[in-house]
């Protein structure tokens, strides 16, 4: 069978990676009052956190339509026989649930929607990983098995500059918003059951960093191969040289650079770091 993989913008995949591992994308959109962009067409990361400085009121995110979704599925029943469509939890996106209906409607390709139950980089290794053995001519479902697999060592840690933001779109309660506002706790979040939740309270970024570098820490002094990601929000300094300090300390860990583009930077907020890694079979 020949396979594709499709994913949403929030992988947040390098454009190089994604032409080079004939990934498609999806996008998922901010909308600044009567204005939608969407990610990766019609605005940068940088312009993003730019115009939410200057802007009243902070943006709106929404998802792709079921139609949106299936103009993209429709288009490559051309060329393949199977698609496999992962994408942001579905504990804070409808994505999935849009990749599931459009894939109950297509017809002449077989589509295996899979809720990634995270977000950013953490999604794009799964992307990445079922790109690379589509290519290889592995089949669909043993494909989806290895996902799977992935899954029970994935790990993602993130702290962010302000909870309001989370709090304001839905994705936290309001009352841990107020509570780590009130403390002045930097706390560390994490995906649990698919949604966002604190992991830790930590009381500033110094220790937030160490925390997470702990948790890193159990995973790679037990395995012989780790991918690992630093994720920023407008952070770039403060990620490069955190990857080089890990780096000389983890030499069995190899780390990539990425970032919080606008639609999940909506809801995080300006400032944000995260870590996030998986122990490689």
């Amino acid at each position: 069978m020949k396979t594709v993989v499709v994913t949403d913008s929030t992988a947040y995949i390098p454009e190089e990676r994604l032409k080079e591992m004939k990934i498609h994308v999806v996008p998922l959109s901010v909308n600044f009052g009567q204005e939608t962009y969407r990610e990766l067409y019609d605005i940068t990361t940088k312009e993003f956190y730019d115009k939410v400085r200057t802007s009243d009121e902070l943006p709106k995110t929404s998802q792709p339509s079921i139609g949106e979704v299936l103009n993209k599925y429709e288009e490559l029943s051309n060329e393949y026989d199977a698609i496999i469509s992962i994408h942001l939890s579905s504990g804070i996106s409808g994505t999935y649930q849009a990749a599931v209906s459009a894939g109950q409607s297509v017809d002449g390709v077989k589509v295996y929607p899979y809720d990634s139950e995270i977000s950013c980089m953490a999604q794009g290794f799964y992307v990445l990983r079922a790109a690379e053995m589509a290519q290889q001519g592995v089949a669909p479902e043993d494909i989806v098995k290895e996902l799977d697999e992935m899954k029970e060592n994935m790990r993602a840690y993130f702290m962010v500059d302000d909870l309001s933001h989370l709090a304001r779109g839905g994705r936290l309660s309001g009352a841990q918003a107020m509570v780590g506002s009130l403390l002045q706790v930097k706390p560390l979040l994490h995906f649990e059951d698919k949604k966002i939740v604190p992991f830790e309270k930590i009381r500033t970024s110094k220790k937030a960093f160490k925390r997470m570098e702990q948790l890193l820490n159990e995973s790679a002094s037990q395995s012989e191969k780790v991918k690992a990601c630093i994720i920023h929000a407008e952070r770039e300094e403060i990620a490069q040289k955190w990857k080089e300090e890990l780096e000389e300390k983890y030499p069995n860990v190899e780390f990539v650079l990425s970032y919080f583009g606008p639609v999940i930077g909506t809801h995080l907020g300006e400032g944000g770091i995260g870590l996030c890694w998986y122990k490689v079979s």
